[in-house]
């Protein structure tokens, strides 16, 4: 067993949080059930001023489950859910699961080339999708092959939707399908739940395979996390549901604890503003940005957001300013955590203890229960580093993907020895708090130097005409790279490049200041709230 020095964040453990949790041997879909026979009248869903309950949103995906047998979908097909956070995707996604297949979500951003490589490379036969992309779908039929294609409206259960060409109408499955219990039998621990598409920590697009078993545990590993109170909590799931953050976060946690969901189909600062007002949510997952952008919202004093009890806050790097002010606003806490997608997702996170109000700036916060973590040597990535050295981040737990989809080799570069190397680079302090310096491919090696962009960064939001940033390396003939800086500046706020670069070489060493300043109307964002830096490359 273990000691304690081992696992040093143990010292600083929130007194009610179980540091090891029981799994149930069960499928994800299994807990949409038990919650349902539980709390079957608790409302699951809020959208468009429609409520569905718990129990009528496990009859729904029930109903889904058997309209999926009866087009000849079997255990272990891969299907694809082409849709934004609208109730159909929680009905697809469990109906998917009830009938013994796997869920491929795509971003309902992607067009043509991206869908068209998910579906071949996921080899998923069937696709749920909207009309309004029905027409991307289409153009995409002509190099793949589908067996089925299910269309929906973001209008949900609106009657005499007509069905596109060569496909089903999701409605009319509905109907025309009884709610059966399924006779798939399912191993959670062997088969798969989600076959998830992401750049991963190695650059290229590919799938994680998580199980169901990965997402039982991670569900619950968070649940108990941010200690939510069974059928007493209402979740803003303002993140993008596709992305295996809102997945878990925003869908399968409340799901677990049979809270309200609040969906909006995207993000945006009035509607979520009004929202959390409306409905007093009192947790919200989100991304720097959805933070900082109410803070920016002029009408912003006009809401009342004071039923928030905690926001956890992923993706990408939380600005300081940023948390201390939201927290200002809402009285409730807002505590940085970190995951990716192929540990479904969350591994970290900060404590949600009022009494640990004071929160370690630009920490990601302790592993969660039954996780480990590691820092390893940069060199030959297996050295075990001591508290305050700096190397790449490695964990391991029962959220931790099998494999990627039919890729060994980029498998064999992450999972090694049993750790999940993470591709970040990061330390941990003596009382076991980690922190993410940077992605081992933005670090900008200036001369012999590593300069981590986010520091830099986080310099940079603390001047008070900047809204958003990111430093990129800037290839020089000289000195191999050096930092170049993207700036967004706040509405109003005036403020010249050679004010911003001095401002930066007064708070960090020399080699580390910024030599070049490029203003932007706005930055190149992923659906999941990451400032794209590839594209500020290129």
């Amino acid at each position: 067993m273990p000691s304690i020095d081992d696992k040093p964040w143990l010292r600083s453990w929130p007194a009610d949080v179980p540091r090891s949790l029981q799994y149930p041997d069960v499928p994800l879909h299994e807990i949409l059930r038990r919650t349902a026979e539980k709390h079957g009248e608790k409302t699951a869903l809020f959208f468009r001023d429609r409520e569905i309950s718990y129990a009528e949103l496990d009859e729904l995906s029930r109903k889904f489950a058997a309209a999926l047998t009866s087009l000849g979908v079997v255990k272990g097909d891969r299907v694809a859910v082409y849709l934004p956070n609208i109730p159909q995707f929680i009905i697809a996604y469990h109906g998917i699961l009830e009938a013994g297949a796997v869920v491929t979500a795509i971003s309902p951003l992607h067009r043509e080339r991206e869908v068209e490589h998910q579906l071949r490379n996921s080899e998923a036969e069937s696709l749920i999708t909207l009309d309004s992309l029905y027409p991307i779908v289409s153009n995409v039929l002509e190099k793949i092959v589908l067996k089925n294609i299910v269309t929906t409206s973001i209008e949900a259960f609106a009657p005499g939707i007509d069905p596109k060409p060569r496909a089903h109408s999701f409605q009319e499955l509905l109907e025309k399908n009884a709610a059966n219990p399924s006779n798939v039998k399912i191993n959670p621990a062997e088969d798969l739940a989600a076959l998830q598409y992401t750049g991963g920590t190695t650059g290229t697009a590919k799938g994680a395979m998580l199980t169901h078993r990965n997402l039982v545990a991670n569900t619950l590993q968070f649940a108990a996390w941010i200690k939510g109170t069974v059928a007493g909590e209402t979740f803003l799931t303002a993140l993008p549901l596709f992305h295996i953050y809102g997945m878990t976060t925003s869908m399968n946690v409340p799901i677990s604890i049979a809270a309200k969901m609040v969906l909006l189909p995207r993000f945006d600062t009035n509607a979520a503003l009004a929202a959390i007002q409306r409905h007093k949510v009192t947790v919200f997952c989100g991304v720097p940005t959805m933070y900082a952008a109410q803070l920016t919202n002029p009408d912003l004093a006009k809401f009342d957001l004071t039923s928030i009890r905690v926001c956890i806050s992923g993706a990408s790097p939380l600005p300081p300013q940023v948390q201390r002010r939201f927290m200002e606003v809402t009285s409730g806490l807002l505590a940085e955590g970190y995951g990716l997608t192929e540990a479904s997702p969350v591994t970290h996170c900060n404590p949600v203890d009022k009494a640990m109000r004071t929160l370690r700036v630009g920490s990601i916060g302790l592993p969660l229960p039954d996780t480990e973590a590691c820092i390893f040597d940069l060199e030959t990535g297996t050295k075990k580093l001591l508290p305050g050295e700096t190397g790449e981040l490695a964990v391991r737990g029962p959220q931790v993907m099998e494999a990627y989809w039919r890729s060994p080799e980029e498998t064999a570069l992450v999972l090694r020895g049993g750790w999940l190397f993470t591709g970040d680079i990061a330390h941990m302090d003596g009382d076991g708090y980690f922190y993410v310096t940077d992605r081992k491919k933005d670090l900008i090696k200036y001369r012999d130097y590593s300069v981590y962009p986010r520091e830099i960064e986080d310099v940079l939001y603390e001047h008070p005409a900047v809204r958003l940033c990111a430093v990129v390396g800037k290839p020089d003939q000289a000195a191999g790279e050096v930092p170049k800086a993207f700036i967004v500046q706040k509405e109003g706020a005036q403020v010249t490049a050679g004010e911003l670069m001095r401002f930066v070489e007064e708070r960090v060493a020399s080699y580390k200041r910024v030599r070049e300043v490029e203003f932007r109307k706005d930055l190149p964002i992923s659906s999941a709230g990451k400032v794209l830096k590839r594209e500020l490359k290129s």
